[in-house]
């Protein structure tokens, strides 16, 4: 396994937790550079994520999840560029799994091996949403119409992938629907794609009333992604 890896992390208001999500994963063996992208935060979450040792771009205002992840691709060439480093394998990390992330190597193993062109991360039922569930199974269910793969957690963003299967998945998805579309743009292009189980924890979405209104966004999100992409059939 001789490429290596940069782990990109969208971050908004995360600076409990960052520093210890870029030290994790600093620590994995084939990570080499960790990129940070403080998307518009109020909080030291840029300072603490530099301090830790990413490299790190800062957009002034919140401009969502989409962005953030082709800002820490942009900034990644940028520094491959620099250096005159071959590319890099992606690994799109949470910024508040805190130690936790120090677990992500399965998830690695089959890209690196050329077995696997995107891997999606499964997790512990006790690290996800408190919430019902109905977006995943909207975003499941859609994803098996367009592509005839079940995906068991196609809202989950720890994932792995080469270089090419991004650009196939580019333009993201704008919001909350980035993984979801992703998934179907990849599949559609005939990558392969293989889930992992991963042992991770974080912040979950809540049951209260912050929570539901996430959860109402995530639905709007991700059925507006999926809906373009059904017309694109």
């Amino acid at each position: 396994m001789s490429a290596r890896v940069a782990a990109i992390v969208p971050a908004k208001d995360e600076a409990e937790r960052v520093a210890a999500t870029v030290t994790a994963l600093l620590s994995l063996q084939d990570v080499d550079v960790v990129v940070v992208v403080d998307d518009g935060s109020t909080d030291a979450t840029a300072s603490e994520a530099a301090d830790a040792g990413a490299l790190v771009a800062r957009h002034p205002a919140n401009r969502g999840k989409a962005a953030a992840l082709e800002t820490g691709v942009a900034r990644l060439v940028t520094e491959e560029q620099r250096t005159g480093s071959p590319e890099h394998v992606l690994l799109f990390a949470d910024a508040d799994l805190a130690e936790s992330a120090a677990n992500l190597e399965p998830l690695l193993v089959p890209v690196l091996l050329g077995s696997a062109d995107l891997t999606v991360a499964n997790i512990p039922r006790s690290a996800s949403s408190l919430g019902s569930g109905r977006v995943v199974r909207l975003a499941r269910a859609q994803i098996e119409a367009m592509t005839g793969r079940a995906i068991e957690q196609p809202l989950n963003g720890m994932r792995a992938l080469t270089r090419a299967t991004f650009a196939d998945a580019t333009p993201l998805a704008s919001g909350w629907g980035v993984e979801a579309a992703m998934l179907v743009d990849v599949l559609r292009a005939g990558r392969r794609v293989v889930e992992v189980p991963v042992e991770l924890t974080h912040r979950r979405t809540g049951n209260d009333i912050k929570g539901r209104v996430h959860r109402a966004m995530q639905l709007r999100d991700v059925s507006t992604a999926l809906l373009a992409r059904r017309f694109l059939s």
